[in-house]
This record gives structure tokens, sequence and C-alpha cells, in this order.
């Protein structure tokens, strides 16, 4: 079920649910040979050196024996008992943490045992029963009878037993397209993603499933799916997974809330399943997002789909967390990071960890470029790249073309428009106006739906306008953005979640990729800086389907934007305000759109950044 950090235990093949729990601070012992002649294999230190995941066969057959290494004393032959400290059963019998130990996940006490069904750390068979009750697994009686209470529903077969630690049965899967899919007309499948708003471009693209059973996945995989609340796959699901689990790179661009998440997951899950873990330290597939509550959203939900598959670990690596329980983490055979680039290039200099058996690599959004590529350089070039998000500028698309071969593109509805789901509501409001307007909106019994999510530019604009709706409100409102130590952030987060919070001000930390399911308002303070923020911030009012409202304070601060407001918000048939349409900013913007769109190709329009550029050209051409 789960062991001490300071025993190993190789235990016997008993199906796939079994999975093997990470070690650590265990001394090299030396081993005499039972009278029986079985093998006893040497462990050296956690920190020193990995430990050894080969299978040991006794007599020839195909079960596992059982080889025990003890902190103190000597191995004894298997007839004789031995001597290990007992499992405590209480949390009152556990110490507190040193700095940089692992954290039981229900008290907070010294995380020494690893549960196997949720590799997660506690430190007592209390807080595993009333971990696996909080989790939904069982009724935590069965902790204390000893029993594995979460094991693959698949029968493993004895001789199929794997020497690389993989569960057999589960580890066997390759996609094959279900003859459901297969026996449908090429009219029929173009019906289909028409009627999806899918579009593909690339070569042997695979056709979009209709179901999740369609994938063939094994049944722990399924069955977790349908935990987690995942009945029926979104567009970009039914496109994206088929052709991610045939090892195809993908650039996919969908609606923020439409699901990207679990449509790459999926893929890297299935593939780290296939893949042993080669090494301590050395992952088999890297997701890199650029904030830290997207990565720490992320892990939770690969967490609930690796539940009860054998060896699936995984690791968060984030900044603003302490960095000894990560670099504690990646001594075990970790299968899958998550990470923000900067942690993740300050582990790599401290060669704690290797990216040189990386499969698959994703990458949620690319605005962090630099970090990306000399992330980059340490991964094999024989890998698969993943590569979602709702907006995927022209800049960002050539440089994912340097490391993807022969990609399959994916664009669910309109590529870089705001949510569908959303409806946009631009007001012009002059800057001593914006608290008032703002204070209008909370006290407006058909807008204000709480929570509230209120964006603004800067971290001392959070802070006051937060002070600012307490006092005037009286709404339980907290500010949020980067200046906070990572404990509170995810308070807050959690908060939002919960309720707990009427408004949030925060700055674009919420902004990208999180699941704000209870969000219905979103209010942008303060125009973001450009309009691919604007789409992910207006989309956290519109998470999976819901209907949700964002309304923007527009004025002459953000002319630099007006033409590119009017091109992206008008085809929503939002109304605009007569301030912006009558802008003579706006208006020069599309004269010199429609200039351009005049000149031949070897024209160049003349501005400012450019005008040094055409001179020296034109002096060189002179000479």
């Amino acid at each position: 079920m789960f062991m001490p950090r300071a025993l190993k235990i190789k235990r016997p093949g008993q199906g796939p649910g079994q999975v093997l729990n990470k070690k650590s601070r265990t001394v090299e012992e030396e081993s005499d040979q039972s009278s029986s002649g079985t093998p006893v294999q040497k462990e050296e230190s956690r920190e020193d050196k990995e430990p050894q995941n080969e299978t040991i066969q006794a007599d020839g057959h195909s079960p596992l024996t059982e080889s025990v290494v003890c902190e103190h004393g000597r191995m004894t032959s298997s007839d004789d008992e031995e001597e290990e400290e007992p499992v405590k059963s209480f949390k009152k019998n556990q110490r507190w943490p040193e700095p940089g130990e692992p954290v039981c996940v229900m008290c907070g006490r010294y995380g020494e045992y690893i549960c196997d069904s949720t590799d997660n750390d506690v430190c007592s068979l209390e807080c595993k029963a009333n971990h696996l009750v909080q989790m939904g697994i069982g009724t935590g009686v069965e902790v204390f009878h000893g029993k594995d209470i979460h094991t693959d529903e698949r029968t493993p077969q004895p001789s199929a037993v794997r020497t690389d630690g993989i569960g057999a049965g589960e580890a066997c899967y390759s996609y094959k397209e279900d003859p459901f899919i297969s026996g449908l007309t090429e009219e029929q499948v173009e019906r289909i993603k028409q009627e999806l708003g899918i579009e593909t471009q690339g070569k042997d693209v695979r056709r979009p499933i209709i179901e999740f059973e369609h994938c063939g996945f094994p049944s722990t995989l399924n069955g977790n799916l349908k935990k987690a609340g995942y009945e029926a796959p979104t567009p970009v699901q039914m496109q994206m997974v088929p052709i991610g689990l045939t090892g195809r790179d993908v650039i996919a661009s969908a609606d923020t809330g439409s699901g990207k998440t679990v449509a790459f997951l999926l893929p890297v899950v299935v593939r780290t399943l296939e893949k042993p873990a080669y090494s301590v330290s050395s992952p088999v597939a890297l997701i890199l997002t650029p904030t830290r509550e997207l990565a720490i959203q992320i892990e939770r939900q690969a967490k609930e789909l690796v539940m009860g598959l054998p060896n699936m670990r995984t690791a968060l690596l984030v900044g603003g967390m302490p960095l000894p329980p990560q670099l504690h983490r990646l001594k075990s055979s970790i299968k899958i990071v998550i990470a923000t680039p900067g942690r993740l290039i300050d582990i790599l200099k401290q060669k704690a960890l290797q990216l040189g058996s990386v499969k698959v690599d994703t990458m949620l959004k690319m605005g962090f470029q630099q970090q990306v590529l000399e992330v980059l350089e340490q991964v094999p070039k024989e890998h698969q790249t993943l590569l979602a998000s709702a907006t995927i500028p022209a800049g960002t698309e050539e440089l994912a073309a340097r490391f993807v071969h022969e990609p399959v593109r994916i664009a669910i509805g309109e590529r870089n428009q705001p949510c569908a789901n959303v409806r946009q509501i631009l007001l012009w409001v002059e800057e001593p106006s914006k608290k008032k307007k703002l204070f209008e909106i909370l006290n407006d019994s058909k807008l204000y739906q709480p929570p509230v999510v209120v964006f603004v530019d800067c971290k001392l604009g959070a802070d006051l306008l937060c002070e600012a709706v307490a006092k005037v409100t009286g709404l339980t409102t907290v500010a949020i953005h980067s200046d906070k130590n990572q404990w509170e952030r995810n308070r807050i987060l959690r908060g939002l979640l919960d309720g707990d919070f009427e408004v949030v001000i925060s700055t674009g930390v919420l902004g990208r990729g999180l699941d704000l399911v209870n969000v219905r308002l979103v209010v942008n303070f303060d125009m973001p800086n450009t309009m691919d923020e604007y789409v992910h911030q207006v989309g956290r009012a519109g998470r999976l389907g819901h209907r949700g409202t964002a309304i923007t304070f527009l004025n002459n601060n953000n002319k630099r934007l007006f033409l590119q407001v009017v091109n992206r918000v008008k085809p929503t048939g939002s109304i605009l305000p007569p301030q912006l349409l009558n802008s003579p900013h706006l208006h020069e913007q599309q004269r010199r759109e429609r200039q351009k769109a005049k000149m031949g190709p070897d024209d160049t329009l003349v501005t400012k950044n450019n005008l040094l550029d055409i001179i020296k050209k034109h002096d060189r051409h002179k000479k």
C-alpha cells in the first residue's frame, strides 16, 4: 500500500495497479545469499544512485521475489523475520518536517510515506485513509486492514511480467482507429468537422473521434476520465487526441475553456505509460506553461488521469515555492514534469534533471520564447511536440516551426478570436471615472454575478483598487499578483474557486488557462497591452461551455489597439462605443491599413521605426 522512505521493497507483481513507491535515504548494505539461493541485490543511497528497477525471478518462475534492504542491519534469508520500523498508524505519532522534507498532503506533518493510489505524500495510515476518502477512492477502512483498494480492473497475465516496471496489459496500448470511425465515409467525416468547426492542415490527418471509448484506452484510464467528469470529448479533444496518440506533432488553436489541457494530456499519459522511466531525474514528458497557477492546475488534472496507473509519477517545478522539496521529488523515477521555464532552467543548471530521455514536450503558450529555446536545446531531436493555445500569433508559430516535424495544424472556430460563449461589452471610460463605473457595475443586480474577476495592469493598482472596492461596496475583496508569495496566491485561487471571495482584483496571473468555472463576470479595468492578452482574459468568463460576460474599459490611452479591437470584436456582434468608432486615431490606422493593402509585395510602408533602415538600404543601392 505504501512504505517508509527508509525501506526499499521489491513487491510481487500483483497487477498493473500496484505501484512501486519512491524511496530515500537508504544506505548501501551487503547481502548474504539465503540457503534457498534467492538472489539479493545491493542498494545504494537514494541521494547517490537510482534504485534498481530490474525484476528478479526465482527458480525461473514469473512471480517476483521480495527483496528488502533495511536502513540498519544486514539482509537475512527469506525465512528469517525482517526487521523494519512499523508504519505509523496515527498522525499524532509523526513529527513535523524539516526544511526541504516532503509534507503530508492532509495535515502538514513529515510525509514519510507515499500513497500508492495517488502518488501523494502522507504521514500515517490515518492520513492515507482520509486522503483516499477525500479523493473518492473507497471508505478508508481498507487501509488499516492492509488491502490494496485501488488496483486496475484488468487481470495481469503471469507470463507477461515485464522488467521495466510497467504493468502487464496497460503498457501494450497502441491507438487503432475504431471500426465505427473507419466505417464513416469521407463526406460524413467532413460534415462532422464542418458542424464542429474543426479545420486541419497536414498530411495523413487522423479522423476525429466521437467518444473517448473510440480511443480504446486502458480500463483504468477510462475510469479516471469518467471520475474526473469527462463524459464526452470537446471538438479540440476529438481531433487532437487521435493525432497525438499516433506520435504526430500538433499545433492547435481553440477557444479559451475548450478543453485543450485534456486534449494534450491524454497523448502525454499514454506515451509515458508506454515508456519506462530511464533513470532517476530523467522524465519521459515535459510540459511548459507560462504561469505557476496554470502549472499547478495541469498537474492536478494529470494526477486525476494517472491515478492507479503503474509507475506514473509527476513533478511540479515552479518558482515561488521552496526548491528542496522539488529536488527531492526528482530523486524518484518521474515520468511527467510540469514546469515554468524559469524554475526549470535553474534546476537544469544544477544538473538535478536531465531531459535527454524526453519523448513528448508540450508548450501551452510561448510568450517566453528565449527561455523555451534554452530548455529545448537539451531535449533530443527525436521527440513529439504538442503546442496548444487560444492565441498563436504569427511570430510564435514561426518559432514553433523550428521544433516540429510535419505538424498537423488544428483550428477550432475562428483563430485568435474571443470565446463565442462570452458576451463582450466595451465601454468608453476616462481614467478618472473608472472606479466610479466599476462600483456601478458591482451594484447593478443585472450585471453583478459573484465572484467577479477584475483585471488591472499593475501590482500597485491591484492593491489600491482592492482597498477601494472593499471600502465602498463592502464586498469580500482580495488582490492577487506576482509580488504575493505562492502560498498566498494558491490560497486566493482556492478561495475564488470555493466562492470565498466576491471580487478578486488581479494582474495577468489569472489571465491564462485557468478553469475559473464559477466566474461569470470579468471586468478589464485596464485594457490589456495586446489583443492576445485580451482574448485570454475575456475567456475567464466562459469556461467549459458556460455563458459569461466581459466588460472592458477603453479610452485614448489604448489608441494603439483601436484597429485591432474593431477587427476582432466587431465580427462578434458586440456594440462598440461611438467614441471609438469616431476616433481620429482609428481612422488613421484604417487609412494606413488600406494603403498597405494596395502596395505591391516589394513596397514598404515608411514609418518612424523603419525610416533609418530604408535610408541605409537606399544608400547601398546607389553605390
